[in-house]
């Protein structure tokens, strides 16, 4: 079975611009939701996809977290080509992670963090998290249990390394969050198994920022974008985002 692949977007409505970053193993589906909400009322957005997600697991193997990192500051410079100045960024999970990294790196106006991860005591998690989508990929290329099995064990050996980058990304970023003084709006779900949930409360207390913010969500799971209470959510990243300061 041929999958269709997923594609970046570029909605484009009013001056302010939003970039928002997908998670780790997903692609721009995890924020287009939100995308559109935005756009409906005003706000340009852009959601890339980095590299080696989007397709199959094993295109992942050789992409590290210094190519994401690379996707991410040109993303935002496709926003500024287009002739956006006023920028805020949204990021889900790893997405909010390469968000805190330009906080400190880059001019933006907001941050919204997403079920962001920033202590990697987590890595069997991670790569629970990363076994399954492989697993669901394989099945949807209608492969048998034997060759999912085979396949998804070998890729998991060859990962290794892209894990052991993505642990000591999360360290280096989780080592400068008192360095960003962009207004701040960390989100995070009650029922999120993929990381630990201290983080939000980490990121909450070590940003800078006069101007910060921390909601729970009980009835969420780690993609909150997509879960039950994303409309709740949509409606809070937008009352955040009409508080900050776009002059």
């Amino acid at each position: 079975m041929k999958i269709k692949q997923p594609q970046p977007f570029t909605f484009e409505e009013g001056e302010r611009a939003v970039l928002l970053l997908h998670g780790f193993t997903g692609h721009s589906a995890d924020v287009r939701m939100l995308g559109r909400f935005l756009q409906k009322h005003g706000y340009t957005s852009h959601g890339p996809i980095y590299r080696g997600h989007g397709k199959e697991l094993e295109a992942l193997i050789d992409a590290r977290p210094e190519d994401w990192w690379t996707d991410v500051k040109a993303s935002l410079n496709h926003l500024r080509d287009l002739g956006y100045q006023k920028i805020a960024v949204a990021g889900l999970s790893l997405g909010g992670v390469l968000g805190l990294k330009l906080a400190y790196s880059e001019p933006i106006k907001g941050l919204v963090t997403m079920c962001s991860p920033m202590f990697f005591d987590n890595e069997k998690q991670l790569t629970r998290g990363f076994e399954a989508k492989a697993r669901q990929y394989k099945q949807l290329e209608g492969k048998d249990q034997e060759t999912i099995n085979k396949e998804v064990d070998e890729l998991l050996k060859e990962s290794e390394e892209m894990f052991k980058q993505l642990g000591g990304f999360i360290n280096e970023v989780h080592d400068e969050v008192d360095q960003i003084y962009t207004p701040t709006f960390v989100v995070q779900a009650e029922k999120d198994e993929m990381i630990n949930k201290d983080s939000a409360n980490y990121i909450y207390e070590q940003v800078e920022s006069n101007q910060k913010d921390i909601k729970w969500y009980k009835d969420s799971g780690h993609v909150i974008t997509m879960g039950k209470e994303k409309e709740q959510l949509h409606e809070d990243i937008l009352e955040f985002l009409e508080s900050l300061d776009w002059s």
